[in-house]
């Protein structure tokens, strides 16, 4: 089974293409649970990439967000 490698996908108000954050492991179960508040409320947060880095997101801005597995073969939406 192939390592899973999770990241953070946003899709801006503004358009464009969506910006991606490997995340850690340790911290996608607790982002997975918060991530629908974070969009209703519109608040900043820090969100910690694989590489350790703090990325301060403000999601006033975020039309779309989801955690997804960039290893996954086949991407489709709906499907697993």
């Amino acid at each position: 089974m192939a390592e899973q490698k999770p990241a953070l996908v946003l899709h801006l108000v503004s358009g464009g293409e969506p910006l991606i954050f490997t995340l850690r492991l340790d911290d996608v179960a607790e982002l997975r649970k918060q991530l629908h508040l974070h969009l209703e409320h519109g608040s900043v947060e820090t969100v910690y990439t694989s590489e350790d880095r703090a990325v301060q997101i403000n999601f006033a801005h975020v039309a779309v967000a989801y955690i997804d597995d960039l290893q996954r073969q086949g991407k489709v939406f709906g499907l697993r």
